[in-house]
């Protein structure tokens, strides 16, 4: 069920990899590189996805070659939130992927893109739409972000949460529908542009909306989806069990599966943006998570790391 594995989430965002213990992102190279060769001996057949970058910055991603990271891999991601966050037009789509290409031949894929409800739910029906016009033929996935907002009473993944202003408050409306399931005008509109664009939904641990997810896209036609697996939920008891229930839920979509969050545990810092101490823990966790739900028919050979999870 597992079409293609992205190693890690936005790493040059702050609310995502901590720059003060990596700042020139050597550590998260190696990680990377470790994590895509794991990744491959446990089924070749998965694609693999640099995590998806934010800002588009064609410099890390001439970093990420020059520490080999791109050799590693099938695929590199950008996301772009021009309407909320970014400091670029709309319009500069196009250019935004040309400056990527300038670096790397890989397929470029745009792993989250999305327009806020903040300001007025219009603006993402018209957001959604010229997005779709000028992405459509220049990108070799698109998958929009996201189908739920985000629970008030749940926290955004960011760095400075409250004290990013209205920065911070976009996050919790995201999506295509409000938190309480009823269907916002732009809906209508991504029903349009499916298959050919793919849905990024994030769920948390235990999350009450899996269930409901599956039947709206189901619903809506939707065949490739982006979600994650959390490294940090991997110690939780019961983990398992419930990534077994959100994989078999999601088994009739071709899944982006996202590996990232560090266990406290586990970083030279104890937060989900550090790098590991261990850095071969990380990618022991990723080919744990391929072999268990895409698993290839060669038997891993390499000795186990530990992880969390007993499988």
């Amino acid at each position: 069920m597992i079409e293609a594995a992205m190693i890690w989430n936005e790493p040059n965002n702050k609310s995502h990899w901590d720059p003060e213990i990596d700042p020139d992102w050597m550590r998260f190279g190696q990680m990377v590189n470790l994590a895509a060769e794991a990744i491959a001996e446990a089924n070749p057949g998965v694609t693999r996805v640099l995590g998806g970058i934010s800002p588009i910055d064609p410099g890390f991603m001439t970093r990420m070659k020059s520490y080999g990271v791109l050799d590693r891999v099938n695929a590199v991601a950008v996301h772009g939130f021009p309407l909320d966050w970014n400091l670029w037009q709309i319009h500069d789509w196009p250019q935004k992927l040309e400056e990527i290409r300038g670096v790397t031949d890989l397929p470029i894929w745009v792993s989250e893109v999305g327009v806020s409800t903040f300001g007025a739910e219009e603006v993402q029906v018209w957001g959604l739409r010229r997005t779709a016009e000028l992405l459509r033929g220049n990108a070799a996935r698109i998958q929009w972000y996201s189908l739920y907002d985000l629970p008030r009473e749940w926290e955004a993944t960011t760095r400075h949460r409250e004290a990013e202003g209205s920065s911070y408050y976009r996050h919790f409306y995201m999506g295509l529908l409000r938190e309480d399931g009823t269907p916002k005008p732009a809906l209508e509109e991504f029903a349009r542009h499916v298959p050919e664009m793919g849905l990024v939904q994030w769920f948390h641990y235990q999350d009450h909306r899996l269930d409901d997810a599956v039947a709206w896209m189901k619903r809506l036609g939707v065949t490739h989806l982006r979600t994650g697996l959390s490294w940090a939920d991997s110690f939780r008891p019961d983990a398992l069990d419930w990534f077994d229930r959100q994989m078999q839920a999601l088994e009739d979509f071709d899944v982006t599966v996202t590996f990232c969050f560090t266990p406290e545990h586990r970083g030279v810092a104890p937060h989900h943006t550090s790098a590991p101490q261990v850095p071969e823990e990380f990618a022991a966790f990723c080919a744990q998570m391929i072999e268990r739900y895409a698993p290839a028919t060669a038997v891993r050979t390499s000795p186990p790391v530990e992880t969390g999870l007993r499988l």
